[in-house]
């Protein structure tokens, strides 16, 4: 029972040792309130706009679609290192290939898929759109 005792103890010093931290920092500190201290701070420069700005969802599905092939990268790695050795020592060559196999045909059905949506192919600005057609207008 003494072991739960410690982690008891550990508990509460990890929650209360933050807690007063804060509420000590919170009576010994000025408060000086200004206008300046709730504006955006952008590198000295005066902010301009909202700081809500809507992003291309191409950035999502980049992001998306980088994490499943790096996840990947990281799944097929130790099954290279294994590879050789698992068939010197008997194991057969489908029983060693087949599971990769399969691997590879979901993540390139999963490609193909996102392909035909349109998940890789990058939409061009407004004003992209806009200079290329003047540029076929003279």
């Amino acid at each position: 029972m003494s072991a739960w005792i410690a982690i008891g103890a550990l508990a509460l010093v990890a929650v209360g040792l933050p807690i007063g931290m804060m509420q000590t920092s919170a009576m010994i500190r000025p408060s000086v309130p200004e206008q300046g201290k709730s504006a955006t701070y952008e590198s000295g420069e005066i902010p301009t706009g909202s700081a809500r700005v809507q992003f291309n969802i191409q950035y999502y599905m980049v992001a998306l679609l980088f994490l499943v092939f790096d996840v990947e990268t990281v799944l097929i790695f130790p099954w290279t290192v294994i590879y050789r050795s698992a068939l010197s020592q008997g194991a057969s060559l489908a029983a060693v290939l087949l599971p990769m196999l399969v691997f590879i045909g979901v993540l390139v059905i999963g490609l193909v898929w996102a392909w035909r949506n349109g998940a890789v192919k990058w939409v061009k600005s407004p004003l992209a759109n806009r200079r290329k057609t003047e540029r076929q207008d003279t």
